[in-house]
């Protein structure tokens, strides 16, 4: 089977940023099957491209999948309408290869809710099954955030989204929430798979990278890591109040290191600095290879976003399951699905959003206590094997396109 793959932020472990399109393909090759990846350029992704581009696009093959790249860059810090610009761009582009490309099924993973629109036209203009991945919520997300108001443009994502699930044969969901979210739009329960991003262990097994820590982290320091973008979605603002809290309590050893890059990064080191946090490390994007060292020598993870309902059941967040891969223990911030993990495991510490003192406190709790650490981080890798594997999500997912086709 020849499968037509549509992920606008594609990367390989080279580069910074999830990899579960990468993971999935190579499991589809390694499966008999061909995958033709279609994405963009994106800010610390790579796709294991380095030629030229000739007339926008890119071709070659990465590890056994043949990648053409449309040379679209992109990055969290583009405003609004850069943004849609390059989203409807490789919604064109894609489009193309899917009206003319020989294949057998399309699958098309989001974000952005765009990356539907070839789908759509591949099911009804040439009758091919069409595989729709839903990561987030569209428009409900945006919505709940505040970041797009328009009703005019709100109403047409919606539209979108409802052709995008009823033009698919079938759906993967990345959380439980997801999949609600799916079902209240019309489609049955069974034609819905639950696929949540996965642990990958061989990368982050004991002894495969070796440990670092950024400059500014001593060797006997705490540290407490977050990993990801620096967006408006991630309410990192929370874990600078912790920073504070924590350093009025004289706590200097307790380090909370930021890696990631996003359009809120200049404000919340602004901040920092004014605040003169020295407890807080700022460090640049890194890649998933290299990721895998830092996380083997901290302490513990950080799985940080906004206080928004919409996230407490809609979102399954990349670095969450590395930190289980990882056999770290994780602080949540926020209700939901994640937490409740957290708690039913006894894999780390869920405190109430907003609530800056207890943040600190369970930061307290877990330095003073490296034994019952050490029994949480034994947990997350437990929780990691037994159900989160991606060698066995990824036979799920396999198994889950072959049915569609």
């Amino acid at each position: 089977m020849k499968i037509l793959y549509l992920h606008q932020h594609f990367t390989t472990p080279d580069g910074a940023g999830g990899t579960r399109s990468y993971e999935m393909a190579r499991r589809l090759v390694r499966s008999g099957h061909e995958v033709l990846m279609v994405c963009g350029s994106y800010q610390g992704g790579m796709t294991g491209l380095d030629g030229a581009f000739r007339r926008g696009r890119r071709r070659g093959h990465v590890d056994g999948i043949d990648v053409v790249e449309f040379d679209l860059s992109y990055g969290n810090s583009d405003g609004f309408l850069k943004r849609a610009g390059t989203f409807m761009r490789f919604a064109s582009g894609a489009s193309g290869i899917a009206l003319s490309s020989r294949y057998d099924l399309v699958f098309a993973t989001t974000t952005p809710l765009t990356a539907g629109i070839p789908g759509i036209l591949a099911r009804w203009l040439r009758w091919k099954p069409f595989v729709f991945e839903v990561r987030d919520l569209w428009p409900e997300l945006p919505r709940a955030m505040g970041v797009i108001t328009n009703p005019l443009v709100l109403a047409a994502m919606g539209v979108l989204e409802w052709v995008s699930y009823h033009s698919a044969r079938k759906c993967v969901a990345l959380s439980p929430g997801i999949r609600a979210g799916i079902v209240r739009r019309g489609i049955a329960p069974d034609r819905i798979a639950l696929v949540p991003n996965g642990c990958d262990l061989g990368l982050f097994a004991d002894g495969q990278a070796a440990p670092w820590r950024p400059d500014g982290v001593a060797a006997d320091d705490f540290m407490a890591v977050f990993t990801g973008t620096h967006g408006q979605a991630n309410g990192l603002d929370a874990v600078l109040d912790a920073a504070e809290v924590l350093q009025t309590r004289g706590h200097a050893h307790i380090k909370i290191v930021l890696i990631g890059a996003g359009k809120l990064k200049p404000a919340l080191i602004a901040r920092a600095e004014a605040a003169s946090l020295g407890n807080v490390v700022f460090h640049d994007p890194v890649p998933k290879n290299a990721l895998s060292g830092l996380l083997a020598d901290a302490d513990i993870g950080l799985q940080i976003l906004a206080d928004i309902e919409a996230f407490y059941y809609g979102t399954s967040p990349n670095k969450f399951f590395d930190y289980l891969a990882a056999g770290l223990p994780v602080l949540t911030n926020y209700p939901g699905w994640v937490a409740d993990l957290i708690a039913e495991n006894k894999c780390g510490f869920a405190v109430p959003a907003r609530d800056p003192h207890a943040f600190a406190d369970a930061l307290e709790r877990a330095a003073a206590d490296r034994a019952r650490l050490g029994e949480m981080g034994a947990a997350s890798r437990r929780l990691a094997a037994r159900e989160f594997d991606r060698d066995a999500l990824g036979a799920q997912f396999v198994s889950w396109l072959k049915e569609a086709a």
